[in-house]
């Protein structure tokens, strides 16, 4: 169940950190209670698995998620510029994720 959670607050980080873009510097009320509400459960779900996970394990693989997931969502929806040095980059976050996983 621990990974269950680190997983979702992993994703949990990919939506307050594009909220936090959203937000405009929190002059918008929308993204900024978006971002607020997804930051306390990304925490509260991280602090949860880490009862169970070791902690440079767990927070490796949340900070992974989040990073992959924002730069994934830049990438798809946001504009961000598409190569393939940027998604072989993002592959080898998640085989060290995965690396992770298997081996902690």
């Amino acid at each position: 169940m621990a990974w269950i959670i680190l997983v979702i607050s992993g994703v949990l980080e990919t939506v307050w950190a594009i909220a936090l873009e959203r937000s405009q510097g929190f002059s918008r009320l929308a993204p900024t209670v978006v971002f607020g509400v997804a930051l306390a459960l990304s925490m509260a779900g991280l602090g949860w698995a880490l009862r169970d996970i070791p902690v440079g394990t767990g927070y490796a693989i949340w900070v992974g998620i989040g990073a992959v997931g924002t730069a994934v969502v830049g990438m798809a929806w946001l504009g961000e510029s598409v190569s393939w040095q940027r998604i072989t980059c993002l592959l080898l976050v998640v085989t060290g994720i995965v690396g992770l996983k298997l081996y902690h």
